[in-house]
C-alpha cells in the first residue's frame, strides 16, 4: 500500500468516525455517568478503612476473579497488543503469552500467603517480622513508583484512543483528554474507594470480554472460520510474507534484540506477581480460600481473552493493514478500534456504531484500571506512609482515609503530566516496563519475606531501593526515554543502554541485594516472628 493509499484510508477512517461523532460522544458520557453512578452508590458504603482500602472483604472468588481481570486486561492487552501483532505478528503475539503465564506464578507462589499474611497491603506483610518504619517507607516508596509507570501505559491509551473518535489531532487537545482521564480517576477512587472501583473492574470486564468476543467472531465470520486464511491474508498485508508469522521479525535480528526478547519475558512473566493493584485485590475477599478461587477465575477469563486478541492483531493486519494503523498511530495503538471499524463496515453506520462501541468499551478499560492503580497506591501512602511511619500508629481511620484521598489527588497530577509525555508511546511496550519495575523492587521482598527465616530488614531495605533504583535508572537511560523517533523525547538522545526492558539485569540484581544485604546485615532475624509468619501463610490462622 502507498503512503498516498494510507493516507487516504487513515482520513477516511477518521471521516467515518466523525460522521457519527454524536454517537460517539454520547456512548461515552453514557458509559461515564454510569461508572460514576456505581461509585457514588459505592461510596455511600463506604465507611471505614476496611471498606475503603478491601471493600469490606465481601466480595466473593467469582467477583473477586472478574474485578482482577477487570483490573489486569488494560489498555495494554487491548490496544497495545493488538498493535503489537498488527505490526509484528508472532513477535507481537509474545506479549499475550507472557502476561497470561505470569498468572501462574501469582498463584502458586503468591496469592493464598499474601491473603493470609497481611491486612491491607505489601507493606504489612513485610512489617509482620521486620523494623516497622524502614520497611513501610520502602514498600510504600515502591507501589507508589510501580503504580505511576503502569499509570502511564492507560493515560497514553486514553489519549490515543479518545483522539481517534473524536477527531483531534493537537498535541494540546491530547493532552486535555489525558487530563479528563485523570479527573475521572480521582473521582473514583475518592468517592468509591474499593468496593467502587471493584465493581466499576467487574462491569468493565464483562463489557471488554463482549466486545472482544463480537469482534473475533466478525474477523472469523469474514474468512468463514478459516484459521489459516485469516493468518495468510495477514501475512500477504504485512509486506513481510510468512516472516510475519515467524519469530524474529522484532526480536532475534540481531544480539540486542535477543537480549531484549528475553528480558521483556523475565519481566512479563515475574512481574504479575509483584504489581501493587493486584496484590491488594487478594485483601478484598473474606478467605484464603477465597483468593485462590479468584486467580483460577482470573486465569480462565484472562486465558479466554488473551486467545482472542489473535484474532484482534492479525484480523487487523488482514483487514485494516499494518500501513493504515501505523498512519492513525505510530505505535500502533488504534488496531482494535479500527478493526471494529472495517469489520462493521467503515463506510456504514453499523462500522461506526461497532467503533463507537469498541471505543467506549477500551476507554472503560482505561479508566477501571487507573482507579485499581491510584487505589493501590494511595492506599500504600495512607497505610504505610502516613499511619505507621509519620504518626507512628496513632492515626486513626478516618485520617487514614482522608490521607489516602488527598495522595489520590496528588498522585493523579503526576500520571497526568507524565501521562501526556507518554502519549505517542505503545501502551503495550509502557506495561512492560512497569512489570519490570514491580518484579525487580517487590517481587524478590516478598517472596524472601514469606519463605526464607534468615531475611532481615537490611535484606529488605537493599532489594526494593536497589531493584527500584537499578530498573527506573536503567529505563531513564533507554532507548524509551531518549534515542529514537518512538522515544518519549525523540529529539535528545542520552541513551546509553541498549535495552528497551531492564527486567534481565534489574531482576536478578533485586533477588541478589536481597540476600546480601541479609547475610552481611548485623541484625538477627527473629526466626520466632518467621515460624508465626510461617503458620499465618500457609494456614489462614490469625488473618484478618
Amino acid at each position: 500500500m502507498s503512503a498516498r493509499t494510507t493516507a487516504l484510508a487513515a482520513a477516511a477512517d477518521a471521516g467515518a468516525a466523525g460522521e457519527h461523532r454524536p454517537l460517539i460522544i454520547t456512548l461515552f458520557a453514557a458509559f461515564v455517568v454510569a461508572t460514576l453512578a456505581i461509585t457514588v452508590w459505592a461510596g455511600r458504603q463506604t465507611r471505614s478503612a476496611a471498606d475503603f482500602y478491601a471493600g469490606g472483604r465481601q466480595f466473593t472468588g467469582f467477583q473477586n476473579g472478574l474485578a482482577i481481570s477487570g483490573d489486569y486486561m488494560s489498555a495494554a492487552s487491548f490496544l497495545g497488543i493488538a498493535g503489537a501483532i498488527a505490526l509484528f505478528g508472532y513477535d507481537g503475539f509474545l506479549y499475550s503469552i507472557g502476561f497470561l503465564v505470569a498468572w501462574l506464578v501469582a498463584l502458586l507462589l503468591v496469592a493464598e500467603p499474601l491473603r493470609n499474611s497481611g491486612r491491607y497491603t505489601m507493606g504489612d506483610v513485610l512489617a509482620y517480622r521486620m523494623r516497622q518504619r524502614p520497611v513501610r517507607t520502602a514498600a510504600g516508596t515502591s507501589t507508589i513508583v510501580v503504580s505511576i509507570f503502569y499509570l502511564l501505559a492507560q493515560m497514553a491509551g486514553a489519549g490515543v484512543l479518545v483522539s481517534l473518535l473524536l477527531g483531534i489531532t493537537s498535541d494540546t487537545g491530547k493532552i486535555l483528554i489525558v487530563a479528563l482521564v485523570g479527573i475521572l480517576m480521582i473521582l473514583y477512587v475518592t468517592i468509591g474507594g474499593m468496593k467502587g472501583t471493584t465493581w466499576v473492574q467487574m462491569v468493565k470486564a464483562v463489557l471488554l470480554i463482549a466486545g472482544t468476543l463480537l469482534i473475533t467472531f466478525l474477523v472469523l465470520l469474514k474468512y468463514d472460520f478459516d484459521i489459516s486464511e485469516l493468518l495468510g491474508r495477514a501475512a500477504e498485508n504485512s509486506g513481510h510474507g510468512a516472516a510475519f508469522l515467524e519469530p524474529g521479525l522484532k526480536y532475534g535480528v540481531d544480539a540486542v534484540s535477543k537480549l531484549d526478547f528475553l528480558s521483556l519475558g523475565i519481566a512479563l512473566v515475574l512481574g504479575t506477581a509483584g504489581l501493587p493493584h493486584i496484590l491488594i485485590r487478594f485483601y478484598t475477599v473474606p478467605t484464603s480460600k477465597a483468593a485462590r478461587k479468584s486467580v483460577n477465575w482470573a486465569i480462565g477469563i484472562i486465558g479466554a481473552f488473551y486467545l482472542m486478541t489473535i484474532a484482534l492483531g492479525f484480523g487487523a493486519a488482514a483487514i485494516v493493514g499494518p500501513d493504515a494503523v501505523k498512519a492513525s498511530n505510530p505505535a500502533g495503538n488504534t488496531a482494535a478500534p479500527l478493526l471494529a471499524l472495517h469489520v462493521g463496515g467503515a463506510d456504514s453506520a453499523g462500522g461506526a456504531i461497532l467503533l463507537a462501541v469498541i471505543s467506549a468499551v477500551a476507554f472503560a478499560t482505561i479508566l477501571a484500571v487507573v482507579a485499581g492503580l491510584t487505589l493501590a497506591s494511595s492506599s500504600s501512602f495512607a497505610h504505610d506512609i502516613y499511619a505507621n511511619v509519620i504518626r507512628r500508629g496513632q492515626a486513626t481511620e478516618q485520617e487514614e482515609v482522608r490521607a489516602a484521598r488527598w495522595a489520590t489527588v496528588f498522585i493523579g497530577i503526576v500520571s497526568i503530566a507524565l501521562g501526556a509525555l507518554a502519549r505517542d508511546l505503545n501502551v503495550a511496550g509502557l506495561v512492560a516496563l512497569a512489570f519490570a519495575v514491580a518484579a525487580s523492587a517487590n517481587l524478590p521482598t516478598i517472596l524472601y519475606s514469606l519463605f526464607w527465616k534468615r531475611f532481615t530488614t537490611a535484606g529488605a531495605l537493599w532489594s526494593i531501593y536497589g531493584g527500584l533504583f537499578a530498573s527506573v535508572f536503567l529505563v531513564v537511560f533507554s532507548p524509551v526515554v531518549s534515542g529514537k523517533a518512538t522515544s518519549m523525547f525523540p529529539g535528545v538522545d542520552f541513551a546509553w543502554f541498549p535495552l528497551s526492558n531492564p527486567g534481565i539485569i534489574s531482576i536478578p540484581l533485586g533477588f541478589l541485594l536481597g540476600w546480601l544485604g541479609s547475610v552481611l546485615s548485623r541484625e538477627k532475624p527473629d526466626e520466632g516472628k518467621y515460624a508465626e509468619l510461617e503458620v499465618k501463610s500457609l494456614t489462614g490462622v490469625g488473618a484478618h
